[in-house]
């Protein structure tokens, strides 16, 4: 597979549009400087079956390695989920030396820098969003998994559809087209280490999301 991790138009490594972001990430940078502290660049397949999009980097995850879900809790149960329904080479996440490599999947972010407390504004998620509008547009995927409504509703932003037509909720489809398109939507609570461990969300509950949007691509083969 091409683009493991390779920039595209989707991404600016540069980027310091929102102020309250760079800011922050300049303060990480200041106490952590071996850690990444940049917009972090989608990871994956360059023209993907599945597209994962999660909310955004976190503190010692994405921010500190450089890579989507890797090194931090919401990793594990994502990519061991991917693995065993054949979109990623093995299970593990926790560096981007570890050889992992992502099949017919690509996995992202509603918002590429990491924000304060894990919470974007709603100005910084509509200022990023052109990214993941063109990530969609360039990828042409077949189906989406949303990671939590803020990552749905994103998707949604993206490709010019509003929430209160596709409301979210965990294990439901959208089937939507943009750009005269097909594409699936499928939501899942996203696999953050509260969901997990209040039990809101549970491997079996996030594996079958992740199978029916595989069910879905080996449908329209």
């Amino acid at each position: 597979m091409r683009n493991q991790g390779k920039k595209s138009a989707a991404y600016d490594a540069k980027c310091r549009s929102c102020a309250r972001l760079a800011d922050h990430l300049d303060e990480v940078r200041s106490s952590h400087p071996e850690y990444f502290c940049a917009p972090v660049p989608s990871f994956g397949a360059d023209r993907p079956g599945l597209l994962v999009v999660g909310l955004a980097p976190g503190l010692h995850g994405a921010n500190r390695t450089g890579r989507p879900f890797t090194g931090d809790h919401a990793g594990i149960l994502l990519y061991a989920t991917l693995h065993k329904f054949g979109f990623a080479s093995h299970a593990g996440s926790a560096e981007p030396t570890d050889g992992l490599r992502l099949l017919n999947c690509r996995v992202t972010n509603a918002v590429k820098c990491l924000p304060p407390a894990n919470k974007p504004l709603p100005a910084e998620i509509r200022r990023c969003n052109a990214f993941l509008a063109e990530e969609i547009l360039m990828c042409r995927p077949k189906a989406i998994l949303a990671l939590g409504r803020i990552a749905h509703d994103a998707v949604l932003m993206a490709v010019g559809l509003k929430p209160a037509v596709h409301a979210f909720a965990h294990a439901r489809r959208h089937d939507i087209e943009p750009h005269g398109r097909p594409l699936a939507l499928f939501d899942s609570y996203h696999c953050s280490r509260y969901n997990t461990q209040t039990r809101r969300l549970t491997t079996p509950m996030f594996e079958s999301v992740v199978l029916a949007a595989k069910s879905h691509l080996d449908a329209g083969r």
